[in-house]
């Protein structure tokens, strides 16, 4: 029975339980078959990147209050953070990574950097 690289259909030669000829091979198999699960991930991941850098460029030193129309004018997505915070007195803030914000009154969001003590 001859075998085969999956890959690219070499004739394999070596270890009876081998699948690929080399690593490229296994690597671009692996790469095409999870190919469609990181193409989410990444576009995830680059709104994410987005949004955490446009809070640095707004809020260059640690603490500010913007209007809402420009952080969207930005391209701002409000749906995508990767965390939140609750203080004790109930406060609910959302963080892109270190970079947070938290809406108040007339559509005003404060931006705020991360401390130490935010878990």
């Amino acid at each position: 029975m001859e075998r085969i690289c999956q890959e690219c259909s070499h004739q394999l030669r070596g270890r009876k339980d081998q699948k690929f000829c080399c690593d490229a091979c296994r690597n671009s198999f692996n790469n095409k078959k999870n190919e469609e699960a990181n193409a989410s991930v990444r576009r995830i991941n680059a709104i994410l990147r987005k949004n955490r850098r446009i809070l640095a460029q707004m809020n260059p030193h640690g603490k500010i209050t913007v209007d809402g129309i420009s952080l969207a004018e930005e391209g701002f997505n409000f749906h995508y953070f990767t965390n939140t915070y609750r203080t004790q007195k109930g406060t609910q803030y959302f963080f892109c990574y270190d970079y947070g914000y938290l809406k108040i009154e007339n559509d005003q969001y404060m931006l705020v950097l991360k401390q130490d003590y935010v878990k």
